[in-house]
């Protein structure tokens, strides 16, 4: 029985030896052609002596000395995967030789632009030739191809869509906060949405004339604070569209009754709703000084919410104030005007000034200072002066003038201001230039009634003779009257001095050797006579005429030939 089991045993094992030897083939004979071309390794290091086929599971090739070293998932496939033909070397290098083009020419026959040796499933980061008219960035970056590109590698990779809206379509019409599609909300998405997230849009409406700023925008602000029940055709920007019901509740002040304007800007602004500041410069009344502080409320000047005023007049606020006023003036008593603003200004209503220049007299010197009241001059409240002449005030101090001299008794004009300032009243000084007889030298010294004797200042002569007739007739040397000079004192005396007179002798040049007039005119009686031998003696004067023809020792004749 053993020996039949190991009979039958070894029956088998000769017909499997045959059956892997395939077919009996003739010795190979010397010389025969290697099937794989110029491959110059030995045949065992692929092959087994039992068997051409299968070769070795782990053949002894080092395919990193051919020109195709096997790197990445190339590294685990079987030679005969690759190799499918004898001639090892008749095998591409390019992706397309092996592997089938299922993107159908889409991408080109550059595989490995996308796909590596490492593995054929590609991630979409390594895809550099997306960067051309739709780069992924943000959230495209992170999904798979298939998630745009419906059909996985059979699907359509050329020709899609780039908007948004052809791949969001369905993101779009389920938003309801707000909802795009009830309110007409363009499919451009990216006026809103970015590629790094879905969510968290945001909406830049400046773009639409309506920049939110402030309270607009915080705190964060959702669409449907202003875009109430999801209306979005807004077709103004004006604040009332919106703020209606504070225009119309406001009361303090009350804006309906008060008829103001829904231009709600003029008052407020974006940073908060209260407090309104309202510029009054805008109705041609500035607010200043006691207007504005301390801080004014509407109500203070707009009573009973009167707000249609139509006057800026001082009166028409402050006619109690002028009705009231006593001092310095009882207003009302002496009809002052109701302009107010010609003596109180906005920075206090007590302090009044008036400008007394306005009414054509000027307040200086003793006219103001020590302060002046209206009082003073004003007796009795009068303010109906018709009158800005000295006398009308001053009548008194006129009447009663004596020194320098009687102003009544001489009769002096009472144009006061001729002698007469506003700095001191007692030191009056005559401009004698307004007369007809300036005062120059000597006459500015005098007293008044040195000239004006007997306090006659109105019938009083010019001419010198008219005053000096005692100094004319006392005159001796020469003798005026005897001699009969001329009364123009002028033509020899002037201002500066009475003596020192000077006389201009036309045709002899004097002083002549300190002579004195007695000297030549020996009679004092007549002047037209004179005498030149009294000092020119015969014994002096005939040696230096010697030889002169029509010499004479006699004055005439000296005066014939000497008269320079």
């Amino acid at each position: 029985m053993l020996a039949r089991r190991l009979f039958q045993v070894g029956v088998f094992l000769l017909a499997l030896q045959a059956y892997a030897q395939g077919p009996q083939r003739p010795a190979q004979k010397p010389g025969t052609r290697n099937p794989h071309g110029a491959l110059n390794i030995p045949c065992e290091n692929c092959h087994t002596s039992l068997s051409w086929k299968p070769i070795r599971s782990i053949p002894e090739f080092d395919h990193d000395k051919t020109s195709y070293p096997l790197r990445g998932m190339h590294e685990k496939v079987q030679c005969v995967q690759c190799h499918v033909k004898l001639v090892f070397a008749n095998v591409g290098q390019r992706c397309s030789d092996c592997h089938a083009d299922i993107h159908r020419g889409q991408f080109g026959a550059n595989c490995e632009s996308c796909h590596a040796i490492k593995g054929w499933k590609v991630s979409v980061t390594a895809i550099r030739d997306h960067q051309n008219r739709f780069p992924l960035i943000g959230a495209h970056a992170a999904v798979d191809c298939e998630s745009c590109h419906k059909g996985a590698a059979t699907g359509q990779f050329r020709g899609l869509s780039t908007p948004c809206y052809s791949c969001h379509a369905a993101e779009y019409k389920g938003t309801v906060n707000p909802n795009h599609v009830s309110a007409s909300f363009p499919t451009r998405c990216e006026q809103c949405h970015s590629t790094n997230n879905w969510l968290n849009a945001q909406f830049d409406h400046s773009s639409t004339g309506f920049p939110l700023r402030n309270a607009h925008a915080d705190p964060p602000r959702v669409c449907a604070d202003c875009h109430v029940n999801n209306n979005y055709n807004l077709t103004t920007t004006a604040c009332v569209a919106c703020h209606l019901k504070n225009f119309q509740a406001a009361a303090n002040p009350n804006h309906v009754a008060g008829g103001f304007s829904q231009t709600c800007q003029q008052c407020h602004t974006t940073v908060a709703w209260q407090p309104a500041t309202f510029d009054h410069t805008t109705v041609g009344f500035p607010l200043t000084n006691a207007h504005a502080d301390p801080p004014r409320v509407c109500a203070d000047c707009h009573i009973n919410n009167n707000y249609n005023l139509t006057t800026t007049a001082c009166a028409s606020c402050h006619l109690k104030d002028y009705n009231a006023a006593l001092t310095p003036v009882n207003h009302v008593r002496l009809a002052f005007p109701t302009a107010c603003e010609s003596c109180h200004d906005t920075v206090r209503w007590t302090n009044g000034k008036f400008d007394h220049a306005a009414t054509g007299f000027p307040l200086t010197n003793s006219h103001m200072v020590p302060p002046r009241l209206c009082a003073d001059c004003h007796i009795n409240n009068n303010y109906n002066l018709t009158s800005t002449a000295c006398s009308a005030c001053h009548l008194k101090d006129y009447n009663t003038a004596t020194t320098p001299i009687n102003h009544i008794q001489v009769g002096f004009p009472t144009t006061c201001q001729l002698c007469h300032d506003t700095t001191l009243w007692t030191n009056g000084k005559f401009d004698h230039n307004t007369t007809t007889f300036p005062l120059t030298g000597f006459h500015t010294t005098v007293a008044c009634r040195s000239c004006h004797v007997n306090n006659n200042y109105t019938t009083l002569p010019t001419d010198c003779y008219g005053c000096h007739k005692a100094n004319y007739d006392a005159t001796a040397n020469p003798n005026h009257a005897s001699v009969g000079f001329p009364t123009t004192c002028a033509t020899c005396h002037s201002t500066t001095s009475w003596l020192g007179a000077t006389f201009n002798h036309t045709w002899f040049r004097i002083p002549h050797h300190n002579a004195q007039c007695s000297d030549c005119h020996s009679n004092s009686a007549n002047y037209q006579v004179f005498v030149c031998t009294v000092c020119h003696t015969k014994a002096q004067t005939d040696p230096k005429h010697q030889g002169v023809r029509g010499y004479v020792w006699n004055s005439t004749n000296c005066y014939q030939c000497h008269k320079q």
